[in-house]
């Protein structure tokens, strides 16, 4: 706590933290409650000896929910201290023996986090490199633009650019068109942005790269990993639908928006005068690189097969192998891009967030929450039924969850219910498009929200009212979970 701050403001922490430790005894309670798995010396082997080695494997399974509680609120309450919050969580489920060290280190999923590494290095050299820019400056200067023709560029670009690189760096750049037409045009940007944010969120399902949680579900899926190109094959065809779908509602929603833009340039059409300065930028190069680098990433799965490696082990060593030889190549840049390109506190948070949810998983907890879902012994809801409830779920979780947050906790569920049902192939793509599709719910959905708001609000001193965002958000989240659905099921239409 700032020692500046006021004595208000000190009271509403107090009681932030008092809600979260609240909440983290609530929780552990309700894990109290939770029946011991029938086997514990095949979860914890130091219990058998033990004198009640049932209450110990209850104690830890309090522990592991208690922490995870702590850390949903630290993200809701607390975002400049979740980490922290984190940190301390992981010490103490290692000090009471749910995690032993060798488990943590294995549990950090470091393959997830040096792909994140190596992409991170990579879009960091092709902003220094201009091409982003020169992909804006390209489009402010379109001949003959209209609002319709304006706001589809603007939805494809904010839909596709997050699977090329990653829904922040797109909601940055994106940003920069949407405020220099504002700018230009004397517009409102609100509705601009948030047309943005949400194809962004939609367009970081289409390809493995455009999320963490799709990295995260392509290498935890069972029984066997998501490649590259099976996101190419299922999730960027619903991911172009969903985005139709949603065009057709925010151009509804946002007419009057949209007509006032059409008039605007109509009278910058008629005067000759263009949205911006052209400025010549040497992009060539960052476009080789950025089409060579997709195409290695791209092809993983081939050459894993070839060389008989483990699957997603090139999808790990493309990136890195790419962010590796701009490193060399451009050393004079070198350290500037590890230490200001790479969300290292995004990435450090990541890490203990897949140890807690481990936790969840080794303590049996998430084989509970399963079992209630889909039981293993008795007959288990259809994919017809479990299919849009994991949606919906999922979308409503990440409405107000950070999305990596639910998914990490909901991949062991999902892994338990495809393990005991082969049939609910569905469900890992039912987690995907609902994590992501619901984080358009509300402002606080999604990482890229949070980047636009702030970004509106240091630009404008603007500020999105919670309701304003969730009248247009429940629309769109509905209607493009609805399509992901519907496509998804029918992916599956010939199994029971």
């Amino acid at each position: 706590m700032s020692a500046n701050a006021s004595a208000p403001e000190r009271r509403g922490v107090v009681i932030k933290f008092a809600v979260m430790f609240g909440v983290a005894a609530l929780a552990g309670w309700l894990a109290s409650l939770l029946p011991a798995p029938a086997d514990i010396a095949a979860v914890y082997p130091d219990l058998v000896s033990a004198a009640s080695p049932a209450r110990l494997l209850g104690i830890r399974q309090i522990a592991a929910v208690a922490v995870f509680a702590l850390i949903i609120c630290a993200t809701l309450m607390f975002e400049e201290r979740r980490l922290g919050v984190a940190f301390v969580g992981i010490s103490a489920l290692l000090a009471l023996k749910v995690l032993t060290l060798s488990e943590f280190v294995s549990s950090t999923e470091l393959h997830i986090i040096l792909l994140l590494v190596g992409m991170m290095t990579l879009v960091g050299a092709l902003k220094d490199m201009g091409l982003f820019t020169w992909i804006i400056q390209t489009i402010i200067n379109a001949r003959h633009m209209t609002g319709f023709k304006f706001v589809a560029i603007l939805m494809l670009l904010s839909g596709v650019m997050p699977g090329i690189v990653d829904e922040v760096t797109s909601i940055v750049f994106v940003l920069a068109l949407v405020f220099q037409v504002c700018d230009t045009l004397k517009l409102r940007p609100t509705p601009f942005v948030l047309m943005s944010v949400m194809a962004t969120n939609i367009g970081s399902t289409g390809t493995m790269l455009g999320n963490p949680v799709g990295i995260l579900i392509g290498t935890k899926a069972t029984p066997d990993p998501l490649s590259f190109g099976d996101f190419i094959a299922r999730a960027t065809p619903i991911m172009f639908l969903s985005l139709l779908a949603t065009f057709l509602v925010l151009l509804v929603f946002y007419r009057k928006e949209i007509k006032l833009l059409d008039e605007r340039l109509a009278e910058r059409r008629a005067s000759h005068i263009g949205l911006g300065p052209m400025v010549a930028i040497p992009y060539a190069r960052g476009l080789a690189i950025l089409l060579a680098s997709l195409a290695f990433i791209a092809a993983h799965h081939p050459i894993e097969k070839a060389l008989d490696l483990e699957p997603n082990t090139m999808l790990v060593a493309a990136p890195l192998t790419i962010a590796g030889l701009l490193m060399v190549f451009r050393s004079h840049r070198a350290r500037h891009y590890v230490e200001s390109s790479i969300e290292w506190w995004s990435l450090l948070f990541f890490m203990m967030l897949f140890a807690v949810s481990f936790a969840l998983e080794h303590c049996g907890v998430t084989e509970v929450i399963a079992d209630q879902i889909a039981p293993s012994g008795g007959a288990a809801p259809s994919k017809w039924i479990l299919t849009p409830m994991i949606v919906a779920i999922t979308a409503v979780g990440s409405a107000f969850v950070d999305n990596i947050v639910f998914v990490s906790t909901f991949i062991p569920i999902v892994k338990t219910i495809v393990a005991n049902a082969p049939s609910m192939q569905p469900l890992w793509w039912a987690l995907l498009f609902g994590a992501c599709f619901g984080g358009n719910i509300t402002a606080i959905g999604s990482t890229a929200n949070l980047v636009a708001i702030s970004m509106l609000g240091k630009r404008y001193s603007v500020k999105v009212a919670f309701l304003e965002w969730l009248k247009v958000g429940i629309l769109v989240g509905v209607v493009s979970c609805a399509v992901a659905t519907a496509v998804v099921l029918s992916y599956f239409k010939s199994t029971p």
